[in-house]
């Protein structure tokens, strides 16, 4: 298993063991294809440095616009997961509050990156922007680098057919309903990861119990019902099917959420922390005139979501 990376919160006063790396810059929401290319651009420039990403926690447009709807990709702990997986080995989250918003151009450059984290290099894309009212640019940060003796590296964005890779883009192929096309820019499935929370318990009666995590701060994608693989908390990655909505035969209110049924599989996960990787859309949430129809299309929807996983996994699914 992949080593996680150190979370380090604060720049000051850091040991000389947590400085001197080589540093990316940005949200890294998602962690996409886009930002593994900005990590294989930084470590090729440093490559005996410790390769660290520093972005923000939470997401500087949640502090700014805070009646918007959810639209996080990835919330600080499978970002990590992310990150992790693509050898970065720190992860510099700085908090994200009005103070730190303050914090002018100069400021972050010189107090964080300079005199902080003693970065040895950094890297970044071209419209990359920073401290109070986004008053520094690329241009300003190649300048002051430069002045501090840190070297800078400005990746184009990794761009295909459709044109740039970006968080934005991601997101819309998932609010259509397209999580094989979001995976192949993400560079693996994308995934709801939180914690199991009690329901209203109604799956078992019909023998279909569920695991409800609630999307929180998440993304809402398209309403429906998909084929899922659930990381539990031990590593062990299970099929599965997921309902993503608001269940309308039950009339369960207003706030969607991911309720998965674990195929052969039996435990308690009550407060554990899973994650909910979405591998295809089936169909789109509905509501059914009875329970006893909604049975049936749960076994129909679970015979699809087996089918396609073991397409996906030919060997079949793990042994549980």
């Amino acid at each position: 298993m992949q080593q996680p990376p150190q979370i380090i919160r604060d720049w000051r006063g850091l040991p000389d063991a947590l400085r001197g790396a080589a540093v990316a810059l940005g949200n890294f929401d998602g962690v996409h294809l886009g930002h593994a290319h900005v990590l294989r651009a930084v470590h090729a420039a440093r490559p005996g440095a410790r390769l660290a990403v520093l972005t923000f926690e939470p997401h500087p447009r949640e502090l700014f616009r805070p009646d918007d709807p959810a639209f996080r990709l990835t919330l600080s702990a499978e970002r990590a997961a992310a990150l992790a997986a693509l050898g970065v080995q720190i992860v510099y989250e700085m908090p994200f509050d009005r103070a730190f918003s303050l914090l002018s151009a100069e400021a972050f450059v010189e107090e964080v990156l300079h005199q902080g984290l003693g970065t040895a290099h950094l890297a970044c894309g071209p419209d990359f922007a920073f401290g109070h009212r986004r008053g520094g640019d690329i241009n300003y940060l190649a300048t002051r680098a430069e002045a501090l003796g840190i070297g800078l590296t400005v990746v184009p964005p990794l761009a295909d057919a459709q044109g740039p890779i970006s968080s934005t883009r991601i997101r819309r192929l998932l609010q259509d309903g397209y999580p094989e096309r979001a995976a192949a820019e993400l560079g693996r499935p994308w995934a709801v990861r939180g914690p199991v929370t009690h329901g209203e318990k109604r799956g078992r009666t019909i023998g279909f119990s569920t695991a409800n995590v609630p999307l929180g701060r998440h993304l809402e994608p398209a309403r429906g019902v998909y084929a899922v693989r659930v990381t539990l908390p031990d590593g062990a990655a299970v099929p599965g099917v997921a309902n993503i909505g608001r269940r309308p035969t039950v009339n369960e209110g207003t706030e969607s959420r991911v309720e998965a049924h674990l195929f052969d599989w039996d435990g308690d996960l009550y407060g554990q922390e899973v994650a909910v990787a979405l591998h295809a859309f089936l169909r789109a949430e509905r509501k059914f005139d009875s329970f006893a129809d909604l049975r049936t299309q749960i076994v129909a929807d679970a015979d699809q979501a087996r089918a396609m996983l073991a397409t996906l996994d030919p060997a079949g699914p793990p042994s549980t």
